[in-house]
């Protein structure tokens, strides 16, 4: 047999061996912190911290961190000793300079500079490296302070901006050679390409006639950068070179586009183009030399801005973007020549990068072909033409179609282009890169996973990165060849008629190209594209009374066809749009007979009947709901129509709600549909009413009430379990709180005895039937009604009493109820218990 021991005492064990395991976490934890404190590297000459003891019960502390380390202290006192030195040397030189003479001031400075820069041999040989970068840094800013003091006393009269470039270049040469000569230290050939920036751009700005001009000054200190960074050695000198060349290059590029585009003539464009032209070629050689994508892209723009320059500069002003365009075609080309592929992604960059640009350039006469309708058409059949009027001609409109047109063929030719052949050369010379394993237990940590049964290799990656640009080309072709259509009327000034024609076309072949073509992401941007032209044409058809009904009927047809091609969302919603055009036709053809609006909101609702009735045949298909949910929304919009008329409001209710009720016989529409079609007869009825001037509120709510208490009664039949409050609450309030209140308002008799009469039978039924709710509104009412009765005499007697009698009253009240306390308490007990039983 087992011996179990009691519940008590096996929870006593558990507690005391979950203290002792607690103990001994703390202990391991205290001897990890001193094994990694005594793995750290200890300061010189430190003793060895001698170990805790392992076997004591308490946490140990662990020894406290050093805030610095030696070699921090030591770096920040050689830095605060060379910088306190070179401040004093920036004062000897700048304030103590007058007092002493020509060659006392030579020899102090000369000698200074010579053992600041000869201090560092003598110092690297001894190893004291950190101390040495010191001396050197100061020895440097001695230079510096020589330069100064030499053309302050020696050469006062020499310009001063020439003097500087000489002075830099003299410094870029001394530093780069002494920082050779000692090649530990870190300083001097950085400092050395940092002063190289300076003398040229210096020379340019000078007044000299052999000066060059600014931006080629830039470019070729640009060039001198470039090359340091492809042939300098050390890392941080490559570092410095590299933010140079940005710098001075970029100043070039950016004063030769401006130049370029300020060029009033081919031939002032031309100077820009050839120093734009070497800055790419330049930027080319240097993308090739260091893989750096980012800098073939630059060259491609800054031909581009070049060449385009130029085409600027010939033909008219609005065939500028259109040359540009061209241009980056002619670069996107470059993909095709056999270049290294670390150049083509930089290049075809810059391209897209120059398409993105002329898509913005071209976009105001788009959206202006698109919304011009909702922004010139002032009333409806108005008879005006429904286009923008743009003071402008065809011949400088031109450009911009063409332009979208030139570059939806790129991004057709994009969409068509595959490069599969290092993929298929790597195939074929057997080098396929090795595929790791799915993730899985075995996986080891960090290593790269692929999902189980799919193919992973660096070529696999490659073709599914290119068939997302494919997809995304595809698009952005159907978008811009449909956004070139759409310019057509404007550009060409088409009349309304023309102009209905060509964009309802259009509308329509866009549509058939989304319910025709295979590829989702070409079927969606076409569909959009669809909408949103199908928009604009109805909107410019609202200008003459034919083409509103010939668009509105038109747009209704095919787009009920194309949703009979289509499935799933997109179904429904071009389901859901030719529902709205319904909507719109249909309120087109009450205005069409000069209805009013209450009559327009009859009209309106033959849409909710029509969609309630094909949602009915189609069932429980995708676009079935939405559908409906159309129709409904559009019953939602006619019923303000109708608000200015009371009998057509309560017919227009009406027919919601039988409307509803039908949709209510299906079992999935029930919950809602059942619910809706209540409240859209009981608001029929009261807007009836109200119409009839029916004031008693008893016949708002009577309806109500029998309605809603047929329904609890059937409620109770199939769950008998069902609370009264549930199933007779709200139709027994909906009748009797309002007569109630309006009983209290009442000076006859008639209406609250009879009040009182059907509180007290709904009481006695609560009573029979032990229903809480019948019970407890009855009993409500009926107390509140006899009060209401009461009021008037209780009044009376109050007002005829002494005023000390009713404190004297409520005090006797209250020591009766203390006197039989326990037994009141007993008795309220009692009596909530037997309503708690009731349901």
């Amino acid at each position: 047999m087992e011996n179990v021991p009691p519940p008590a005492e096996e929870l006593a064990t558990l507690d005391r061996e979950l203290r002792q395991l607690e103990a001994r976490r703390a202990q391991l934890l205290a001897r990890r912190a001193w094994l990694l404190a005594a793995l750290r590297p200890a300061a010189p000459f430190a003793a060895p911290a001698a170990p805790p003891p392992a076997g004591s019960g308490g946490p140990f502390a662990a020894p406290a961190a050093a805030e610095t380390s030696p070699p921090g202290v030591q770096n920040l006192l050689l830095t605060l000793g060379g910088l306190l030195l070179a401040i004093a040397a920036i004062a000897f030189t700048l304030v103590s300079w007058g007092e002493m003479g020509i060659g006392g001031r030579s020899a102090v400075l000369g000698a200074v500079t010579v053992a600041a820069l000869g201090t560092p041999v003598v110092l690297l040989r001894r190893g004291l490296f950190a101390t040495a970068e010191s001396v050197a840094v100061l020895g440097l800013v001695l230079t510096v302070l020589d330069a100064y003091a030499l053309h302050r006393v020696g050469l006062p009269e020499t310009d001063g901006l020439g003097y500087s470039a000489l002075a830099s270049a003299a410094l870029a040469t001394l530093w780069s050679s002494y920082g050779v000569a000692l090649p530990r230290l870190r300083t001097p050939l950085p400092a050395a390409v940092v002063a190289a920036q300076l003398p040229l751009p210096l020379w340019a700005l000078t007044a000299d006639a052999a000066a060059p001009p600014i931006e080629w000054a830039l470019l070729l200190t640009a060039t001198l950068d470039v090359a340091v960074v492809l042939w300098g050695r050390p890392a941080a000198v490559k570092v410095v070179a590299w933010t140079g060349a940005a710098t001075t290059g970029g100043g070039a590029l950016l004063t030769g586009v401006l130049r370029s585009l300020t060029a009033d003539d081919a031939a002032a464009a031309a100077g820009p183009a050839v120093l734009l032209t070497v800055a790419a070629a330049v930027a080319l050689f240097a993308a090739w030399r260091t893989s750096a994508a980012w800098v073939s892209a630059v060259a491609g723009l800054a031909v581009v801005a070049g060449v385009g320059g130029v085409i600027r500069a010939v033909v008219p002003g609005g065939w500028a973007v259109l040359g540009y365009v061209l241009c980056a075609v002619a670069v996107l080309g470059a993909v095709r020549t056999p270049l290294p592929r670390r150049l083509l992604g930089g290049l075809a960059g810059a391209a897209a990068a120059v398409h993105a640009a002329a898509l913005l350039a071209v976009l105001p006469l788009t959206a202006l072909a698109l919304a011009g309708p909702a922004t010139t058409l002032t009333d409806i059949w108005s008879g005006g033409s429904g286009l923008p009027d743009l003071d402008a001609t065809t011949t400088t409109l031109l450009p911009a179609p063409l332009t979208l047109l030139t570059v939806a063929a790129v991004l057709a030719a994009v969409a068509r282009y595959r490069d599969d052949a290092p993929d298929r050369a790597r195939d074929e010379a057997g080098q396929a890169t090795p595929v790791p394993p799915a993730a899985g237990p075995g996986t080891p940590p960090g290593a790269p996973a692929r999902p189980p049964g799919a193919p992973w290799s660096p070529a696999a990656v490659r073709r599914a990165h290119g068939d997302r640009i494919r997809a995304t080309a595809r698009c952005g072709a159907v978008a811009v060849a449909w956004a070139a259509a759409v310019t057509v009327p404007v550009v060409f000034g088409f009349g309304h008629s023309a102009a209905v024609a060509w964009q309802l076309v259009l509308t329509l072949a866009v549509l058939a190209l989304a319910t025709a073509v295979r590829l989702p992401d070409v079927s969606i941007t076409a569909l959009v594209c669809g909408l949103g032209g199908s928009v604009s044409v109805a909107l410019l058809s609202l200008a003459t009374r034919p083409a509103t009904f010939v668009v509105l009927g038109v747009l209704v047809g095919a787009l009920a066809l194309a949703a009979l091609r289509t499935k799933g969302p997109v179904q429904a919603l071009l389901a859901c749009t030719a529902t709205f055009y319904a909507a719109v036709l249909a309120g087109a053809g009450a205005a069409a007979f000069d209805l009013p609006a209450h009559r327009t909101a009859l009209v309106l609702l033959s849409v909710p009947v029509l969609t309630a009735v094909l949602g009915a045949v189609l069932r429980r298909h995708t676009a079935a709901l939405p559908v409906e949910i159309t129709g409904a929304t559009v019953g939602l919009v006619a019923l303000p129509l109708a608000a200015g008329d009371a009998p057509t409001l309560a017919l227009a209710l009406a027919l919601c709600g039988v409307v509803a009720a039908g949709t209510a016989v299906r079992e999935e529409r029930r919950p809602v549909a059942g619910h809706l079609a209540a409240v859209c007869f009981v608001a029929a009825t009261w807007v009836r009413l109200a119409a009839w001037d029916v004031t008693s509120p008893e016949a708002y709510t009577l309806p109500v009430t029998a309605a809603a208490l047929a329904l609890g009664v059937l409620r109770r039949r199939k769950d008998p379990q069902a609370s009264s409050w549930t199933a007779y609450g709200p139709g027994l309030a909906a009748t009797l709180v309002p007569s109630l209140v309006a009983a209290w308002g009442d000076e006859h008799w008639l209406r609250p005895l009879l009040l009182g009469l059907a509180a007290l039978a709904v009481t006695l039924a609560g009573a029979r039937l032990r229903l809480q709710a019948l019970l407890v509104l009855g009993g409500a009412v009926l107390a509140l009604d006899a009060l209401h009765e009461l009021a008037p005499y209780v009044a009376q007697v109050v007002g005829a009493l002494p005023r000390w009698l009713p404190p004297a009253l409520v005090g006797l009240l209250l020591l009766g109820v203390g006197a039989t306390y326990e037994q009141r308490l007993r008795d309220a007990r009692r009596l909530r218990e037997s309503l708690s039983r009731m349901r």
